[in-house]
């Protein structure tokens, strides 16, 4: 009988598989990353216990091309700044990617909050524009131009923060909580190392979306943009369990959700 690819790894190619991922050579991306305070109080409305804000209510975006060999990606993130256990990192909101192959992994290894979405990283000179995009709106656009070289840093060390979890088949779990298993806290630790980067002079426009609400961040101070090129790897561990009942108000932050167009709208709209 022929191969059946679908049909079970046997040990050696399993091993096989892993060897290989093993031995990824370093990929690098090049990107803009947009850096801002916003609102102190939508910055602590975003973060699920145990999750805490941190002395300033910053918010991260990264928008990047990433140069996988024969697979180029467009990877994008929304993060705002929090603590968990005395340690300092990003709590990323949503994080588009190009390819459904990009989602996998993040999301049911890591916990990830992965979508399908249009990416766009674009230089004609000193001319700069980014973007982020899912339903046709570029909920997150960042344009300016290059106003100089910026000296490198040194390799860094960055925690994003993730939630792992898995909605309940039936709506409601076995416990009521809503989710399959109990949900879990993600430290992801990045190390990362940059061999390029210019200072962009310019601004970061917030276009509502029912879907990616970034809107309710507003920029109240642009602390600074630039254009990179980095590569980065990344470990996570475990590190706590966490209340089903705290985490289940912002599953919703995971999800496409339909019931979202029931949501009151922001607080001062007409």
């Amino acid at each position: 009988m022929a191969r059946v690819r679908y049909g079970a790894r046997t040990g050696a190619e399993a091993a096989a598989a892993r060897a290989a991922h093993s031995r990824l050579p370093a990929v690098w991306s090049t990107g803009v990353t947009a850096l801002w305070e916003s609102d102190p109080d939508a910055v602590a409305a975003v973060l699920p216990p145990p999750l805490e804000p941190t002395g300033r209510p910053l918010v991260r975006v990264n928008i990047s091309k990433v140069d996988l060999p024969g697979y180029p990606l467009g990877a994008g993130s929304f993060a705002v700044a929090a603590a968990h256990d005395g340690v300092e990192g990003w709590y990323p909101l949503v994080m588009p990617m190009t390819h459904e192959r990009a989602l996998t992994g993040g999301r049911e290894v890591f916990g990830e909050p992965k979508k399908l979405g249009e990416v766009t990283v674009e230089r004609e000179g000193l001319t700069v524009r980014a973007a982020l995009a899912r339903h046709g709106i570029a909920f997150v656009e960042v344009r300016g131009a290059v106003s100089g070289p910026l000296p490198l840093p040194e390799p860094a060390r960055r925690t994003d923060f993730y939630f792992k979890f898995l909605p309940a088949v039936d709506g409601s779990g076995a416990d009521g909580s809503g989710f399959d298993a109990g949900p879990v806290l993600v430290h992801c630790v990045r190390d990362e190392r940059v061999r390029g980067l210019e200072r962009i002079t310019g601004d970061v426009v917030l276009r509502e979306s029912v879907y990616d609400p970034v809107a309710d961040l507003p920029v109240r101070e642009l602390v600074g943009i630039t254009l990179g090129e980095r590569t980065t790897d990344q470990k996570g561990t475990v590190v706590a369990r966490v209340d089903p009942g705290e985490l289940l108000p912002y599953a919703h932050q995971r999800y496409d959700d339909p019931h979202q167009l029931l949501d009151g709208p922001p607080e001062g709209s007409a």
